[in-house]
């Protein structure tokens, strides 16, 4: 490749020179001079979701939009990337626009809900100036907006039932995305949009699904997950969980339409066994003959329920099988942690037998 001249080059280092003496370091660089160009990510809670993603979970600083039917698993897998933001030291905020957050679920999914911050805005405008003020305090991890499509404008809400407001909530996104952007990536804050799906009215051909508020979102989210429920997890004649399949459709920082399947368990959201033992049997790190799973001499028991209830009881197993996958994708590795809920409910378990025994 030939390469400039010297005059060239003085000229380009001198208009750098100003830029930065104008707008502060960093504001302009040499692509090859950026000595990190790997992007931070934060895990999804789902280890074949971080996979699918490309960089170990979604990219900080960015844009993401989940999106899909309802009940399909969108807020339980945004609240599990919270957990994990609030694991690696992070603060997180969840601005609440259905009114329909259920913190004893969250606390149950790892959330540390007394730091959480919530806001339960009125308007659509409210909402997306809380969304700033949080970014650009610098502090802030991860927030979430649940959803955009309850992201009323302030003239829809003072208005009549059956007033027309013809693009009213798509100019609203439109206009706090071009604000946005910018400091999102500045303060390396993730904000990830919750979406609902809608059917376009007299599609024959093609997909007649679509997300409400605008096309802005589309352009803006560097990521794309699409959310669907696949099928339901038995537990004898009891419905004990979904089968959830969730697509990366857009991916700015990977390859793009990787899919990863994950279980989504009852009050106990995203079970990280059943994700060791999936990925694993995809890799050959799991033998599967039969019913019977087995890890190197290891049985680890028959049927898939009764693997995942093995992986849950031996963590040091699951997590060497775990650090594995992790390894062979460049994923950060992970540490065997006792759950919070156990060790409570060990605690109290304790408490009451020694209650008992007074009582005797």
């Amino acid at each position: 490749m030939a390469s400039l001249n010297s005059e060239k080059l003085k000229a380009i280092e001198s208009a750098m020179g100003q830029i930065e003496k104008q707008f502060g370091k960093g504001s302009i660089m040499k692509l090859g001079e950026n000595s990190k160009l790997d992007i931070d990510a934060i895990s999804t809670g789902s280890l074949d979701l971080d996979i699918a993603l490309g960089i170990g979970g979604i990219p900080r600083g960015r844009v993401v939009e989940i999106f899909g039917p309802e009940s399909s698993g969108k807020t339980t897998v945004a609240l599990h990337m919270i957990a994990e933001a609030q694991k690696a030291g992070g603060a997180a905020a969840f601005i609440d626009a259905e009114h329909a957050l259920d913190p004893v679920y969250a606390k149950n999914l790892g959330v540390d809900t007394e730091n959480l911050i919530v806001s339960q805005p009125d308007t659509g405008e409210q909402a997306l100036e809380i969304v700033e003020a949080l970014v650009r305090s610098n502090a802030i991890d991860i927030i979430v907006i649940d959803s955009v499509a309850a992201l009323v404008p302030k003239a829809e809400i003072e208005g009549e039932m059956g007033d027309s407001h013809v693009g009213l909530q798509a100019r609203l996104m439109s206009q706090a995305l071009r604000k946005l952007t910018a400091s999102i990536n500045k303060s390396k804050c993730v904000t990830v949009f919750i979406n609902q799906l809608r059917e376009k009215v007299g599609v024959m051909f093609g997909n007649p699904e679509t997300t409400p508020g605008g096309r802005a979102l589309k352009f803006y989210a560097s990521v794309r997950i699409d959310i669907r429920r696949s099928d339901a997890i038995k537990q004898g004649d009891n419905i004990i969980g979904n089968r959830t399949k969730a697509k990366v459709i857009k991916n700015k920082v990977a390859p793009p339409f990787k899919q990863a399947y994950f279980d989504i368990m009852y009050n106990h959201g995203i079970s990280k066994e059943g994700n060791v033992l999936d990925v694993g049997v995809r890799e050959e790190l799991i033998q599967k003959s039969g019913a019977w799973f087995s890890y190197g001499e290891i049985r680890l028991g028959q049927g898939r329920e009764n693997a995942k209830q093995f992986l849950k009881e031996n963590p040091d197993i699951r997590v060497e099988i775990e650090n594995k996958i992790r390894a062979k994708y460049k994923l950060p590795l992970v540490k065997v942690e006792k759950e919070k809920s156990e060790v409570k409910n060990n605690k109290e378990n304790k408490g009451k037998n020694n209650q008992k025994l007074e009582n005797k």
